[in-house]
């Protein structure tokens, strides 16, 4: 055999054997897409906007939401019922609606809730305290303030970085009322 050809049939079981004992390459995590909100007009829900966002962060892994400007979402107070308006998803406006927390709603629940509608989840009205966007249909008793498994799933395929279409309407203002007993 020629010494070129050695060579050739050398070169090609070396990196057939270094194939064989390389590990596989890891698929690499996607990292976090980062929203930044803006509470400063939020008044005394500034606090609990926060404690909402950590939330969150503890919740998902694909989207990471911290507190600067320019801000993807902006949180205001108001004398109003809670509601949301996403504009798309991650963009949008929170009001913090004081005629909620009168009558008896706990306000981290209404924050982290508002939120999700900026994460593209919409009121689903089951009336169960353990579904985040329940809402005001779990009652003021009620004062869980963390997301569901699927509620949890919903925002990370939401955020996942492959085309999704979100179950919120955008340009839609999702004001989550507590719905009259029915006489």
């Amino acid at each position: 055999m020629s010494r070129f050809l050695r060579t050739i049939v050398a070169l090609v079981l070396g990196s057939a054997f270094l194939a064989v004992l390389s590990p596989a390459p890891q698929a690499t995590a996607t990292a976090a897409r980062v929203l930044k909100y803006d509470a400063s007009r939020a008044a005394e829900f500034r606090g609990v906007v926060d404690q909402a966002a950590q939330i969150w962060n503890s919740s998902v892994s694909n989207v990471q939401l911290v507190a600067g400007t320019p801000a993807d979402f902006v949180v205001y107070a108001d004398n109003g019922w809670p509601r949301a308006q996403p504009t798309s998803l991650g963009r949008g406006y929170v009001w913090m609606g004081r005629q909620a927390t009168s009558q008896g709603h706990n306000p981290l629940r209404i924050a982290t809730h508002e939120i999700g509608h900026i994460l593209g989840l919409p009121d689903r009205r089951t009336g169960r305290c353990t579904d985040l966007m329940s809402g005001a249909s779990a009652g003021t008793s009620c004062t869980n303030p963390n997301p569901n498994t699927a509620e949890r799933a919903e925002v990370e395929r939401n955020f996942a970085g492959w085309p999704v279409t979100p179950q919120v309407e955008f340009n839609k203002i999702y004001e989550d009322r507590a719905l009259e007993p029915v006489r």
